[in-house]
C-alpha cells in the first residue's frame, strides 16, 4: 500500500513538474517573441516617420491645412509620428498575438485576432484617407480660385473654402465608414454630399468661367 502511495506520489510529482517546465518555457519564450516585437515596432515606426521626413509629406499636409483641421479639433497632429504610431501598435499586437497563441490562450488569441488585429488596418485606412483628401482637397480648392479669378470674380474666397471643407467633409464620411462607425447614417450622409460637392464645383467653375464663355460665344456670332 505504501508503495503504491509512493508511486502514485512520484508520478503526480512528475506530472507536475513536466507541467511547471512545459508552462514556463511557453512564458518565456512568448516573452521573449513580445520584447522582439516592441524591437520590431519601433523600428518600424521610425522607418515610416523617416519616410514622411525624407518626401517631405508632414510639409505638405501642413501646407493642405491638416494641421489646422486638427487644432481645431483640439488634438495637435504630427502626420508622421501619428501614422507610425497606428502602424507600430499594429505589428506590436500581432507579436502579441503570436505570445498569446504559443501559451495556447486560444479564446483571447481569437479576440486579437478578429478584433484588435482586424480593427487596426481600418483605422490606418481611415487616416491614410483623410491625409490623401487634405492633398486632394488644397490642390482642387487651388484650382477651383484659380479659375474663378480667370473668371474676372474678384472674391473666390468663398468658393475656395467651400471646395476644401467639401471634399474634407466627404473625406471624414469616408474615413467613418471605413472604420464602420452608424454606418446607415454616414451613407446617407455621403449621397448628400456627393450632391453638394457637385452643386459646389458646378457654380464655382460656372460662375468662374460665365465671362469667359459670353466672350466666346459673341466672338463666334461675330465671325
Amino acid at each position: 500500500m505504501g508503495y503504491d502511495f509512493y508511486d502514485m506520489f512520484s508520478s503526480s510529482s512528475a506530472g507536475l513538474l513536466e507541467s511547471v517546465v512545459n508552462y514556463g518555457s511557453r512564458m518565456l519564450i512568448a516573452l521573449a517573441v513580445i520584447v522582439i516585437g516592441w524591437m520590431v515596432a519601433n523600428i518600424v515606426k521610425k522607418v515610416v516617420v523617416k519616410m514622411f521626413v525624407t518626401f517631405k509629406i508632414n510639409e505638405a499636409l501642413d501646407a493642405a491645412g491638416l494641421d489646422k483641421l486638427a487644432e481645431k479639433a483640439g488634438y495637435p497632429l504630427k502626420a508622421g509620428v501619428f501614422v507610425g504610431t497606428l502602424i507600430k501598435w499594429f505589428v506590436l499586437a500581432v507579436f502579441f498575438m503570436v505570445a498569446l497563441n504559443i501559451m495556447a490562450l486560444e479564446q483571447v488569441t481569437a479576440f486579437m485576432r478578429e478584433v484588435v488585429i482586424g480593427y487596426l488596418p481600418q483605422v490606418i485606412v481611415a487616416v491614410l484617407i483623410l491625409m490623401v483628401a487634405a492633398l486632394v482637397a488644397n490642390a482642387a480648392a487651388t484650382a477651383v480660385e484659380a479659375a474663378v479669378r480667370a473668371g474676372g470674380s474678384h472674391k473666390p474666397g468663398p468658393f475656395k473654402k467651400l471646395t476644401y471643407y467639401a471634399i474634407m467633409t466627404f473625406a471624414v464620411l469616408a474615413a467613418l465608414n471605413q472604420v464602420e462607425v452608424a454606418p446607415e447614417l454616414v451613407q446617407t450622409l455621403f449621397a448628400g454630399m456627393v450632391f453638394a460637392l457637385s452643386l459646389a464645383l458646378g457654380l464655382s467653375f460656372g460662375l468662374g468661367g460665365r465671362d469667359s464663355a459670353s466672350r466666346f460665344i459673341d466672338k463666334m456670332t461675330r465671325e
